[in-house]
C-alpha cells in the first residue's frame, strides 16, 4: 500500500466497501511562509489529499471562518475573534520556552514611557502580546497603530491620510513591533533603537511558561460528532502529526536546503529552529494558551475565550 508523508497512509489509500477509491477533493490548507514554519509545512505540498494555500498570519483565521480552508496554522488571537467556533488541532505549533527572537519590540525610548506601539500588521497574537507585557511589566497601555513593516507606512488612526508624519521619523517609528524573518533579514538600524523587547523571553519571565502564536486549527463544527468532515480531518490532524515528527528529525536538512534562500545566516537559522522555537503542543503549551488568554481578556484586550482542543 502506498503511504503518504512520513509514513502516513493518505486519504486515496482508503477504498470504499466495493473496492473503489472514493477520490474525495483535497483538503484545503492555510499556512505560512515564514522560515519558522518550515519544521511543520516541509514536505506537505507532496501530499495529494492537501491543497496549501499561503498567506501571512493574520489573514488565516479569517479565510478559516469563511471557510476558504479547511485546517489553518492560525494565530491564537484569531481564534478567540473568530466569527465561528474554531477547534485547536494539537500537530503542530510555532512556540518558544523563552527567547523567540522574531518577535520583538524596537523603540527609540524606554519601555515605561513607550505612548504609541506601531504593529506589524502580519500577526495578531503579537500584537496582544506585546500589549499584554507592556502593561503587566511596565504598567503603561500604549496606543496601538497598524504598521505596514514592508512598505514602512504608519497607518492613521483616524484619518484617510495614508501616513503620519507626526508618528514616524524618515521610515521608522518611534516604538513598533516586528515579527517574522524581517527581524533578522530587514531590521531596523539598532543604533535608532537602543531599547528592545524580545516577547517570547519576557512572557517566560513573566509567567515561567512556554508561549504559543500560532497552531493547526480548524472549524469546531467540522469535527463534530457526526460531521461527515471530521474522520477526513482527524486523518489530516495525524498526517500533520507525523510530519512534523519527520520535519523535527531533520532540521539540519532543513537549515542547509532554505536558510541561503531566506537570506538567514546558516548558523542563526540552526540555532533559531533548534533552542529557540518549539513546534510540539504539550500539556505546558496548552496551559500557556489558556493563560495568554485570560491575560489578555483581564485586559479588556481580548473576548473571553473557551480553549477547545481535538479529540480523536
Amino acid at each position: 500500500m502506498h503511504s503518504g508523508l512520513g509514513g502516513v497512509p493518505t486519504l486515496g489509500d482508503m477504498t470504499t466497501p466495493s473496492g473503489q477509491s472514493p477520490n474525495p477533493a483535497p483538503t484545503n490548507l492555510g499556512y505560512v511562509k515564514y522560515f519558522n514554519t518550515l519544521p511543520l509545512v516541509e514536505g506537505l505540498s507532496t501530499c495529494a489529499d492537501l491543497s496549501l494555500h499561503a498567506a501571512v498570519p493574520a489573514k488565516l483565521g479569517d479565510m478559516l471562518a469563511r471557510g476558504e480552508v479547511d485546517i489553518a496554522l492560525a494565530s491564537l488571537v484569531d481564534m478567540a475573534r473568530s466569527s465561528v467556533p474554531l477547534t485547536l488541532i494539537p500537530a503542530g505549533m510555532i512556540g518558544c520556552d523563552g527567547p523567540t527572537l522574531t518577535v520583538r519590540i524596537f523603540s527609540r525610548v524606554p519601555m515605561d514611557r513607550v505612548r504609541t506601539l506601531a504593529c506589524d500588521t502580519d500577526s495578531h497574537t503579537s500584537v496582544i502580546l506585546a500589549q499584554v507585557i507592556l502593561a503587566r511589566v511596565f504598567q503603561v497601555r500604549p496606543t496601538v497603530r497598524d504598521f505596514d513593516a514592508r512598505e514602512r507606512v504608519l497607518m492613521p488612526a483616524q484619518s484617510n491620510v495614508k501616513t503620519d508624519p507626526h508618528s514616524v521619523e524618515g521610515d521608522w517609528p518611534e516604538t513598533m513591533l516586528l515579527i517574522g524573518d524581517k527581524v533578522v533579514t530587514d531590521s531596523p538600524p539598532a543604533v535608532r533603537y537602543p531599547y528592545q523587547l524580545d516577547l517570547g523571553e519576557e512572557w517566560k519571565k513573566l509567567t515561567d511558561l512556554p508561549f504559543v502564536y500560532a497552531m493547526w486549527m480548524c472549524r469546531s463544527a467540522d469535527v463534530a460528532a457526526g460531521s461527515p468532515m471530521r474522520e477526513r480531518l482527524l486523518s489530516i490532524a495525524s498526517l500533520l502529526d507525523r510530519q512534523r515528527r519527520r520535519n523535527t528529525a531533520r532540521l539540519d536538512w532543513i537549515v542547509q536546503s532554505y536558510a541561503h534562500d531566506r537570506r538567514w545566516p546558516e548558523d542563526l537559522a540552526e540555532r533559531y529552529v533548534r533552542q529557540y522555537l518549539r513546534y510540539e503542543p504539550d500539556t505546558r503549551a496548552i496551559g500557556a494558551v489558556q493563560r495568554f488568554l485570560g491575560e489578555a481578556a483581564g485586559l479588556g484586550i481580548l473576548p473571553d475565550a473557551k480553549v477547545d482542543l481535538l479529540k480523536a
